[in-house]
């Protein structure tokens, strides 16, 4: 593993600036863009001291070392689309238009930034091009795996001991990475699953765990290497309600132009937010029904959507649920047929009461309860009235007395 220190955070800037200057003397630019999301406001003021550092001592600007080559860079702060990580939607947004992606061909090594051709790196890519020509392509090679060379950088977060960035070598398995870079799982809970590849990725279980990190082996197991995420979930996650939030997320960052990226991503959040919903007396066999099928027809709508999408935020959308029905189908059963999420997150699966034999009936939870679902005299045993009840878990905060139960 390779460290992130506070030297090589300074030296970083300069080896993405000095390679755009290589590539741009490659290809013949003379003119160059970083684009960073306003949200990194530290990022952005580091690379923009870089800048004029360099431009100071003569390595960007007009005839850079008397060479008579020119280069010039810009930083293009983006409003945090993240539909503009495909390249012809951050052309777009560079151009001051909305950030949505456009069908290709024209390629934008063709026709990319106002119409002139354009070549669209990502900064890692980047800042291992000075590293190749200084220690030599067999030295980067050694790294890694067969196809998938060098390093990788990922934001290492969730259910776990060390969070933080770590680049790691391409061919490192995900249990390497859990357990021995990031230490494992915090309170000695279980390890449940790890979701990498970002907001699109897939969530991966511990039957995978030793599986390798490189770009081939990911896209086997349902995941994807994506733009570095990695996320640890502990056995308290509930992987319904992680499917929701990230589709409920894709589905608001869809930039709306396509039709099965715009409406596909939100028939699938309404399959998804149907499933925990509680059901209604009369109907509950037929609605259950419903929601059975409509769990069956998610494959078939998630392969459309993957299909036809017109960039990668739509073809890669449905990874979180079509990984969830893959790995962990045994838990949506459980929320359509036994109504019951075992981690405890889905509150519309949740039942409150209280134990008569522990209330004291100081009636201090009666006095919480925001929709008057608790009944009972000062003194007496209190009760839940389920009909009434929105299961906020006010009482379960003030009760002294442990005497609520959720099941």
């Amino acid at each position: 593993m390779l460290s992130w220190t506070d030297q090589s955070l300074k030296v970083i800037p300069y080896k993405l600036i000095e390679g755009m200057i290589v590539a741009a003397y490659a290809i013949g630019a003379n003119f160059g863009y970083i684009y960073c999301r306003a949200e990194y406001p530290l990022a952005i003021s580091r690379l923009t001291h870089c800048i004029h550092e360099c431009e100071k001592y003569g390595l960007l600007g007009d005839n850079i070392l008397n060479s008579k080559f020119n280069f010039r860079l810009k930083i293009k702060k983006g409003a945090g689309a993240f539909v503009c990580g495909e390249e012809t939607a951050l052309i777009a947004s560079i151009e001051g238009k909305r950030g949505m992606p456009k069908p290709r061909p024209p390629f934008p090594a063709v026709s990319g930034l106002w119409g002139k051709p354009t070549v669209i790196n990502n900064v890692e890519t980047l800042s291992n091009i000075t590293s190749i020509i200084s220690k030599g392509a067999e030295w980067f090679a050694s790294v890694g795996t067969e196809k998938s060379k060098g390093t990788k950088v990922f934001a290492l977060s969730g259910k776990i001991v060390n969070t933080g960035l770590v680049e790691i070598p391409m061919g490192i398995t995900l249990e390497e990475v859990v357990f021995n870079i990031g230490g494992g799982i915090p309170f000695n809970k279980k390890f449940k699953a790890v979701q990498i590849g970002g907001p699109s990725g897939g969530c991966l279980p511990m039957s995978v765990i030793k599986t390798q990190v490189d770009y081939e082996s990911l896209k086997d197991v349902g995941a994807m290497m994506g733009s570095g995420g990695f996320v640890v979930m502990d056995e308290d996650t509930c992987m319904v309600d992680i499917a929701r939030f990230f589709l409920n997320f894709i589905q608001s960052e869809s930039c709306g132009k396509c039709v099965p990226c715009r409406e596909g991503t939100k028939r699938m959040l309404e399959i998804i937010e149907r499933v925990p919903v509680a059901y209604k007396e009369g109907i509950d066999k037929y609605d259950q029904l419903q929601r059975f099928k409509g769990i069956i027809g998610l494959k078939r709508l998630a392969d459309v959507i993957r299909d036809t999408s017109l960039c990668g935020l739509g073809q890669s959308a449905p990874n979180p649920v079509l990984s969830g029905l893959q790995y962990f189908k045994d838990e949506y059963e459980e929320h359509l047929f036994d109504r019951r999420c075992r981690s405890g997150v889905c509150k519309e699966l949740l039942t409150f009461t209280i134990d008569t034999t522990l209330c004291s009936g100081c009636g201090l939870c009666k006095r919480k309860c925001g929709t008057e679902a608790i009944i009972g005299q000062k003194g007496e045993a209190h009760y839940v009235l389920q009909d009434k009840c929105i299961k906020c878990g006010m009482c379960l905060e003030t009760c002294r007395f442990c005497a609520i139960n959720v099941n």
